[in-house]
């Protein structure tokens, strides 16, 4: 005990000189829906295995109205990173917003129109005269929806018409009392409207299955000065995406665990796990590469992208078509794509 004295100056001395442990950053990444639904599993996974951490940081989602939005706020700076659809970046690049999509998350189109099951509205043509609903009008819903509207050879602007509707229950609680005629949404907010006893049906829409959907977009600045960073974030969001694939239901249990506000009330344990699965299983469609043909986690088909924005422009939606190449690159898929998916498919598979 006579050396205690001197072995707690020699304490205090090391930690008085000792280097304060680094922060760990917090990246904040736009949501673009005001909810955050199943489809975050993704970011959930890889916060619970600790992918992020690995990397130095922490991912905060931000919910926004809507793809628009998710792009402005990237061009203004207030957030590093989002994952919108690529309409509202077609739109400002040639602007001056110097922004791309470095990482398809969703290589199918999780958009196009829905009605409810006993509609009897039965294709594209029929919906001439009706009014539709978006989540918002700062949703890929509204763009996409004119879009189809003009390929059938309306007038967007007089021969439908769009109103907001919300999302999840309040989206369904329009339908269910016929204040909209269809729906102009997305693949999950479909499930949820479901979940909500409303059946719905999706309308073929050929014109815009091939196309791509969401991906991370990022300055041009912030992919050079950030590049480690915005690699990892993609790498992360890609190992929880094929961990989900492989294990909806940990998928559901780690997504609750890590954003608690996802876990619906006044429902029984199993009914919010199944509801939740069936949100899950219609973006996991959408996940998958074969949707587009390509074949690493993230790769963003080029072919694909130029043929939606001739589309695009064909129909009015952008008024000038930029370079491909200005919008979309795969510059940083070999780095992002140094990870073994069928690991982490095993690990999905054993998770407990």
């Amino acid at each position: 005990m006579r050396n205690l004295p001197r072995l707690l100056a020699v304490a205090l001395a090391v930690a008085a000189y000792a280097a304060p442990a680094a922060a760990e950053t917090v990246v904040k990444v736009g949501w673009c829906a005001r909810t955050v639904s199943s489809a975050a599993a993704p970011f959930a996974i890889a916060t619970k295995m600790g992918w992020f951490k690995q990397a130095g940081f922490s991912v905060e989602l931000v919910p926004l109205p809507g793809s628009t939005d998710c792009v402005k706020l990237v061009g203004t700076g207030d957030i590093p990173y989002s994952l919108p659809s690529v309409e509202p970046l077609a739109s400002l690049r040639p602007q001056g917003l110097k922004a791309k999509v470095y990482y398809t998350a969703y290589q199918g189109n999780i958009y196009g129109p829905a009605v409810p099951a006993d509609s009897p509205i039965k294709t594209l043509a029929d919906l001439k005269g009706k009014k539709i609903g978006v989540q918002s009008m700062a949703s890929a819903g509204a763009p996409v929806m004119r879009a189809i509207a003009a390929s059938e050879g309306f007038n967007p602007d007089t021969d439908i018409t769009i109103i907001v509707v919300g999302e999840g229950a309040q989206a369904a609680a329009l339908v269910r009392s016929k204040q909209v005629d269809a729906l102009s949404l997305y693949d999950v907010q479909y499930a949820l409207i479901e979940n909500a006893g409303v059946p719905l049906r999706r309308l073929e829409a050929k014109a815009i299955d091939k196309f791509p959907s969401n991906g991370f977009i990022a300055l041009d600045t912030t992919l050079a000065q950030n590049r480690a960073q915005a690699v990892a974030l993609a790498q992360g969001y890609a190992k929880g995406t094929i961990f989900a694939i492989n294990n909806p239901e940990a998928a559901v249990h780690i997504l609750w665990e890590v954003f608690p506000n996802t876990k619906a009330t006044g429902k029984t344990e199993e009914q919010a796990l199944a509801d939740d699965v069936k949100a899950l299983n219609a973006r996991i469609v959408n996940w998958k590469l074969e949707k587009a043909g390509v074949t690493h986690w993230g790769e963003n088909s080029m072919a694909n992208y130029d043929a939606y924005l001739d589309f695009l422009l064909k129909q009015g939606v952008i008024k000038t078509k930029p370079d491909v190449n200005e919008v979309v690159t795969n510059d940083l898929l070999a780095e992002i794509d140094k990870f073994d998916p069928e690991a982490v498919a095993a690990e999905a598979k054993g998770y407990k």
